[in-house]
């Protein structure tokens, strides 16, 4: 027992004051009107209930909700896909892999910056191959960082590309669990590929995609870095996260207090939704 108790205390000791302290003091500093030189006074649930009055904390989780339900689906079906190409029997089999992965390995910043380079207008990538490609006129420049709904295209497809190499690689070593035996009696059967597909692959799956899901959702509700890198929430505040909107009240408008408690707020959310998805799985896990 004494073993066991020297053995853990370490971590115990770390994850205490590293994680469950920084838990407790937000918690307490988002009870207090809280500037970044201090506690100024106590002010209850006030910056609780300020939140449901702010138009700018709504919008901001309104613009995080609708890069979730851009993103997420988007990211899921990819990985899917990467994964099963990238573990079909080839000799390029370790190079999809690593080519697959390797935008995983890119900071924020360096993701951002190929972006706004490759989005530019007259001078980007991306316009200069529409060009050529005539599928949109020359004299046509689509303002992928300045218009709202492009943006958000732009923005998804980013993070898309930057992250779906770890959810891809999920998915192949669940391709790896599934025993050969079953598409080799699924094949003595007269099963095509697709009916292999959708019977055996997509259902033996399902667990590692409910993973995958719930995983995705939570990364982007907390986004932050490549959208205030590449747009800065704009055009104006049309796609400032929630993450940002607490960033500024905490460290532009000095508000350590009330960015605490939508800390808290967004906490809640996640925890309510990840209680969500457990239950759907455990309930198509019975079916």
């Amino acid at each position: 027992m004494l073993g066991i108790i020297i053995f853990l205390l370490p971590f115990t000791v770390l994850y205490t004051l590293f994680t469950i302290w920084p838990v407790l003091q937000g918690f307490y500093v988002s009870l207090h009107k809280w500037g970044l030189m201090g506690k100024i006074k106590f002010v209850g649930l006030d910056n609780y209930i300020r939140f449901f009055k702010d138009k700018f904390f709504w919008q901001s989780l309104g613009n995080t909700t609708t890069f979730v339900l851009i993103s997420v689906p988007m990211l899921v079906i990819l990985a899917l896909v990467l994964a099963l190409l990238a573990n079909r029997t080839s000799r390029l089999k370790r190079f999809y892999r690593a080519s697959f992965y390797l935008p995983n390995v890119l900071s924020v910043s360096v993701i951002s910056f190929i972006t706004i380079y490759m989005a530019s207008p007259y001078m980007g990538f991306i316009n200069e191959l529409l060009h050529t490609l005539n599928i949109v006129p020359a004299n046509v420049e689509p303002q992928w960082l300045s218009n709202a709904s492009l943006t958000w295209v732009t923005i998804s497809v980013t993070t898309v590309w930057w992250t779906v190499g770890f959810s891809m690689l999920l998915y192949i070593s669940a391709l790896q669990d599934i025993p050969d035996q079953l598409y080799e009696a699924a094949k003595i059967d007269g099963a095509s590929k697709a009916r292999q597909l959708f019977k055996i692959t997509l259902p033996l799956l399902a667990p590692t995609t409910y993973l995958v899901l719930l995983l995705q959702i939570i990364a982007s509700y907390k986004v932050f870095g490549q959208i205030f890198l590449i747009t800065r929430g704009g055009p104006g505040t049309l796609t400032r996260p929630l993450i940002q909107y607490i960033y500024e009240t905490a460290f532009t408008k000095n508000d350590m207090g009330y960015a605490s408690a939508m800390s808290y707020a967004l906490f809640l959310i996640l925890v309510i939704l990840s209680l969500i998805q457990i239950q759907l799985q455990n309930r198509g896990n019975k079916e």
